[in-house]
Formats: C-alpha cells, structure tokens, sequence
C-alpha cells in the first residue's frame, strides 16, 4: 500500500486551455465588478449623507425646521405603504395569470400571453405614468367619492374624496401593472418546474385539475412565489417616474385611500426635489437615499435567500 497506491487515488486534474483561464478570468471579473460597483454606491450614499446628520436642523431649508428623521418617515411610510398595496393587488392576480398560462390556457394561446406577459415588462416607466395620471385617476375619481359616501365609517375610506383621483391607491393601481408582469413570469416558471410525476399522481387518484394544483403545483411553487413577490417589492419600493407623475402628495401619514393628503415615496420625493435643491439640501436627498438603498438591499436579500432553498427553481444555482 504504497506509493503506488497513493498516487492511483489520487485526482487527477485536467490541463485548462488558453480559453478555459480566458473565460473563468472574466467570470470572475465580471463577478467582482458587480460587488465593487455596489460597494461604490453604498460609500458614496454614505459619505455624501454624513452631513445631513451633522447640520443643525434649522440649517438645512428643506428640513423646514424638522429633524432629518422627521422628515424622511413620512417618506419611508409612504415608499413602504404603496408597494405593500401595489403587491396586495398584484399577487393574487399574477398567481392566477401564471395558473391559466401554464395548467389550463391551449399552447398556442399560453405563448402568445406569456409573450404578452413579457412584452409588458419592457412598458417604460413614464407611459405608466402618464396612464395612470391621466386616464385611470379620472376613471376612478367617482368611484372615490361613492365609496367615502357609503364606507367612509371605515379608516381605510374615510373621506373628503379626492377631486382629482391621485390618490396613494392610484398610484398603487400603477405599481401593481408595473409590477404584475415580473411576479407573473416568475412564478409561471415555477409551476412548469412542478415535476409532471406528482401532477400525473394527483390525477390518477381522482383528483380534478385545481385539486391536482392546489395540492401539488402550489405546494412546491409556494417558495417561488414568495421571492417573486418579493423581487416585485424590490421592484415597487424603487419606482419614481410613474409615482411621481400620479401621486398628488401632501406629506401626510394616513391610511386614508381616497383622499388628497397623501405620503409620498422616498424616490418620487428626490426627483421631484433635487432639480432645486442646493448645498446641504442635496446631501438631505442623498441620506434619504441611502435609506432606500438600505430597505432595497434587504427586501432583495431577504428574496436571495428564499430563491437558494429551492435550487430547482432558480438557474442561479
């Protein structure tokens, strides 16, 4: 049990070519360049906001006299409040979407809607924006007012109505088809990930088709939706052009849907404040910013982590 017997176990390792060095250099590369671009934001967020936390208050003209915390939580209300109603509309919708197309639409019918689906993601951002100011307020606006009429016993409806329609459910209305088509992709690859065995299982027991994908297909897609949603949010809570362009925002912190006094988000605050804004006020915008890019990096996290428990569904692993 020698020598010779040692070097039988021993691995042996295959000679890298000129290409095999050339292509995983420039994975690596490609890698690493993604983490210091990152990095480089989070340093610059984080330097540039050092003086929205060490200027005096009465200093700073867009505090108007606030403290900087203040004044960015009706923002983070906001940002948070819109993207929770936008995913609250968008979910359902985009489960049952990705359930028609992948388990009861023909194969024709299912591509030319996922085609759709996809094509829908590639809208830009200020067509919604101006869809939304200009045609959906308008439509919605009696609809506001009926409602604060007949519910306005509820918070969630509590009234004046808005005469406009731009109200923060509005903009969450725009953000849900903003959002829809990404949620709807994903999760439709999850359910055609569902292994056919289990489907064919489920149906030879007797089980009728939505039996079959409530007990298989929405079983094991369960995580899958999960991130997607989670990457929509990450999606939402980023959103400017569209909600800048609908939201007629006040300041306020209200549950309140159909009303005028409205939060507004942190990214539709900066770019509808930064063209004016001047010395300390421009390092104000970049802390809130930075509190952004804070609550974007967990939610997006936080989707990472529930995508690597099922690799059976993500090509990234």
């Amino acid at each position: 049990m020698s020598s010779s017997a040692a070097s039988t176990a021993r691995p042996v390792r295959a000679k890298q070519r000129p290409g095999d060095r050339v292509f995983s250099g420039g994975a690596l590369a490609a890698g690493s360049l993604i983490l210091a671009v990152l990095a480089a934001v989070a340093a610059f967020l984080v330097l540039q906001s050092i003086p929205a936390f060490t200027t005096p208050a009465d200093e700073v003209a867009i505090l108007a006299g606030e403290t900087f915390w203040t004044y960015v939580w009706p923002l983070v209300f906001g940002t948070l409040w819109s993207a929770a109603l936008a995913l609250l509309m968008a979910v359902p919708l985009a489960i049952g979407i990705a359930l028609f197309i992948s388990h009861y639409a023909p194969r024709r019918l299912a591509q030319g809607l996922g085609y759709i689906i996809d094509l829908l993601a590639a809208v830009p951002s200020i067509v919604f924006g101006l869809w939304g100011g200009n045609v959906l307020a308008p439509a919605v606006q009696p609809f506001y007012t009926w409602a604060t009429e007949n519910f306005g016993w509820i918070p969630f409806f509590a009234g004046p109505a808005s005469g406009t329609g731009r109200t923060i459910l509005t903009a969450s209305i725009v953000l849900a088809v903003m959002v829809l088509p990404i949620i709807t992709a994903l999760t439709r690859e999850v359910f055609l990930q569902t292994p056919v065995l289990h489907e064919e299982a489920a149906l030879a027991l007797g089980s009728t088709r939505w039996e079959m994908i409530r007990m298989t297909v929405l079983p094991f897609g369960r995580p899958g939706i999960i991130s997607a949603s989670m990457l929509g949010l990450g999606r939402a809570l980023g959103e400017t052009i569209a909600v800048a362009t609908v939201l007629s925002s006040t300041g306020a912190v209200t549950f309140a849907l159909f009303t005028s006094d409205n939060p507004s988000t942190i990214a539709a605050n900066i770019a509808l404040s930064f063209p004016e804004a001047y010395g300390v006020n421009v390092d104000v915008l970049i802390a809130t910013g930075l509190i952004l890019f804070a609550i974007t990096l967990v939610v997006n996290s936080i989707a990472r982590y529930i995508v690597s428990r099922r690799s059976a569904f993500s090509g990234a692993n």
